[in-house]
């Protein structure tokens, strides 16, 4: 293992496309949505420590989660686990790791990740991030790791890339596209050269500091003037003075999108972001009957292409169903279609109108 590998696991979201199951206090990185064992920050990080040195690895959270981290991650030192005292998205994160590891290894190469994907081929994940570090190490460029996709996904942002490789399999990014409508999805598809934007993104800190510096003048100011607080018992104060005077941007449209040299490794590892019901549903065995069923104490009878979840000690008789997300919890109880799973949003925005904080 390369001592100036690391990895930063982002886990400060709250998952507000999984409620009910999914809470403020509680949400989906915590939880153990596929019924498989682990929680999905428990999955990430097995994942990168088996090739990256577990000291190395950190989790940048908000204050709330920090224990539940610990308590998740016992063999991560609890001193990697960096609150946040605010929700600022991605970018005022990624400066905060990178800062804090170039003041500590002026040397080092940084993987940053969502807590809360799946990927399937972990050997493959292996191979390919440690391609990425490898070719990061020896360039002054960004690395984002593309997926190949097999459908006209509205719900991913995609990536362009130049068809000429720069290093084999490894291709210069020519643009960034959000979430595009079915018909612009459905011509990148049919292009062959357009990714899904996994956003798990590799780069030197020194690169990615100098970007800030760069395209975030401001954001770079505040940590700058901060940097000899990180590693010191100082640290947590500083970060209370920086994160209130923070934009709230993501690293996409902070640095990615406008960075001079960004590359892509095209991938296929397995990859979903189970960003939503349907995507859980997606990567769940089914009945005979298509339901998927994320509980041990479900009976289904005469239902069909449901996505179910409920705890494990309640029994659930579902009758009668088709193509429907059911997701039971002590408190709530959510039944859609699932056609309609991206107005949960709005479904919990509703419940909040109505009940108040208790239920979110």
């Amino acid at each position: 293992m390369n001592p100036n590998h690391y990895v930063a696991i982002m886990a400060g979201g709250i998952g507000s496309r999984f409620w009910p199951m999914s809470r403020t206090s509680y949400p989906k990185q915590f939880l153990d949505i596929l019924n498989s064992g682990k929680t999905l920050i428990q999955w990430t990080f097995d994942r990168y420590a088996a090739f990256i040195p577990k000291e190395n690895i950190f989790v940048v959270t908000s204050e709330e989660y920090t224990d539940i981290v610990a308590t998740q991650l016992p063999d991560m030192p609890v001193e990697n686990i960096l609150a946040e005292p605010s929700k600022k998205n991605t970018a005022p994160c990624v400066a905060y790791i990178a800062f804090k590891l170039l003041q500590k290894n002026p040397n080092a190469s940084l993987v940053v990740a969502p807590s809360d994907h799946m990927i399937l081929d972990g050997e493959t994940f292996k191979s390919i991030t440690t391609k990425a570090l490898d070719f990061v190490d020896r360039n002054n460029t960004f690395i984002t790791l593309g997926i190949k996709p097999n459908h006209p996904n509205t719900g991913y942002g995609y990536i362009q890339y130049d068809t000429d490789a720069v290093e084999d399999n490894i291709f210069k990014v020519k643009t960034f596209t959000e979430k595009p409508n079915l018909e612009i999805a459905k011509s990148f598809l049919a292009s062959g050269d357009f990714l899904w934007n996994a956003g798990i993104f590799v780069w030197k800190a020194q690169d990615v500091v100098n970007e800030f510096a760069a395209q975030q003048a401001e954001m770079f100011e505040l940590f700058d003037n901060e940097k000899a607080n990180f590693n010191t018992p100082n640290e947590k104060d500083a970060i209370g003075r920086i994160y209130p005077l923070c934009t709230n941007i993501s690293i996409d449209f902070a640095i990615m999108e406008k960075a001079k040299s960004v590359c892509v490794i095209p991938s296929s590892f397995g990859w979903s972001d189970l960003g939503t019901w349907n995507s859980a549903y997606d990567n769940l065995e089914k009945d005979y009957l298509g339901n998927a069923v994320a509980s041990d104490s479900t009976i289904v009878i005469d239902a069909t292409k449901c996505m179910v979840s409920a705890p494990p000690d309640k029994v659930v008789v579902l009758q009668g169903l088709d193509d429907f997300i059911i997701v039971d919890t002590k408190d709530a109880l959510l039944i859609c279609k699932k056609d309609k799973e991206q107005a949960i949003k709005e479904y919990v925005a509703e419940v909040k109108r109505s009940k108040g904080d208790k239920y979110l």
